[in-house]
């Protein structure tokens, strides 16, 4: 596989912004992101709450912001999209994300906002799921399109995927807020997305930061550990599986990679990838914590167990809010008062605690 080299690197700190470059330089990004073509940097927000590892960190999109306009990248796009669930402007507020994105003197574009146009996509790619979720058609931005993507997650674990990172980054830019539609199928729709990227976009680029990593039922409720890891590669499934790898898990076990290696959309073998930076050969976070909230289990019920005959009547019909309501009920209203704001009070006693204190904006 060309491109299957990932590049990780350890920081602190006080050297974050910096060691964003040189993991970048590593990396190859040049090679791989055509400079006269404007560029998405897709951010991810998993949360309106400032939860540690859950989202976009300010010093990720500081580092490989600087970094490309640095290399000469002209006019960088930093767009997220919302979810049913979750309001992205205030997302991008309590993750001090605004202020890096007005230093840059950058414009945040919500790809669900009026002036985004949304067009009707025929894959040249045979879909595995999608034109099959979506029979009436594949809906994505016109304002991707054409332009290069620079994806930013972070390194985490997740409550359908085992864990989520470059690949599932997309998953919040090129669907609509339907997308949840496709929760029961997510390992073939994540495939299928990037299959598109592949099509759309000139110039693919992934960069993870795991400086806070996170354990436990994600995107959201996780328990979250400094591990001072940040990784970048063209070859979005090698990031996700070196990211995998680290967490404790066999990527090739996760289907989303395993599909996607088999499909040739990139590489999923650990042993097929050059890994260049640090040695990372002996280095496992033993992330194997019990991936279950009250919420999830609800979820799964609906989209694998013995409501799925229901899936349509309760996820796609006039009722469906009911689900966005309990969710905001439970992850809103009780975890993270509860479980949630302890934890965030823990990480802000640290070092990486008081450099998101110093990028400003809301306190989380």
């Amino acid at each position: 596989m060309s491109s299957s080299k990932v590049a990780v690197l350890k920081t602190s700190p006080e050297t974050v912004v910096s060691d964003y470059a040189k993991l970048m330089e590593l990396a190859g990004f040049c090679a791989h992101l055509p400079k006269d073509k404007d560029t998405i940097l897709k951010i991810n927000i998993s949360w309106h709450h400032y939860f540690p590892a859950c989202s976009t960190t300010p010093w990720q999109l500081d580092g490989v912001t600087q970094a490309l306009k640095d290399a000469g990248y002209g006019n960088l796009i930093p767009a997220q999209n919302r979810t049913v669930v979750v309001d992205p402007k205030l997302g991008a507020k309590r993750n001090h994300l605004e202020s890096v994105i007005a230093k840059h003197g950058l414009e945040f574009v919500y790809l669900y906002e009026p002036g985004v146009k949304w067009i009707r996509y025929e894959p040249k790619a045979e879909m595995l799921v999608l034109d099959k979720v979506f029979p009436e058609g594949i809906m994505i931005p016109d304002t991707l399109i054409g332009k290069n993507a620079v994806h930013l997650p972070t390194v985490k674990t997740h409550v359908f995927t085992t864990m989520t990172g470059a690949m599932k980054n997309a998953f919040g830019g090129l669907l609509r807020e339907n997308r949840h539609w496709t929760h029961a199928v997510i390992h073939e729709t994540l495939v299928d997305l990037l299959a598109i990227q592949k099509e759309i976009h000139p110039g693919i680029f992934a960069v993870t930061d795991g400086t806070i990593a996170g354990d436990g039922p994600g995107p959201r409720a996780m328990m979250p550990h400094v591990k001072n890891y940040i990784l970048a590669s063209a070859d979005q499934v090698a990031i996700d599986a070196v990211s995998a790898k680290l967490m404790g898990f066999d990527p090739m076990e996760l289907k989303f990679i395993r599909l996607a290696h088999e499909r040739g959309l990139g590489c999923g073998n650990p042993s097929e990838i050059e890994i260049v930076g640090e040695d990372i050969s002996e280095v496992n976070f033993h992330f194997h914590a019990k991936m279950e909230t009250f919420a999830s289990r609800g979820q799964k019920l609906i989209y694998h167990g013995p409501l799925k005959p229901l899936e349509g009547i309760l996820l796609r019909s006039f009722i469906a809010p009911w689900s966005y309501y309990a969710s905001r009920l439970y992850y809103d209203g009780f975890w993270y008062p509860f479980v949630g704001k302890p934890r965030v009070k823990a990480i802000m006693e640290t070092e990486w605690g008081k450099l998101f204190d110093k990028y400003g904006g809301a306190k989380a």
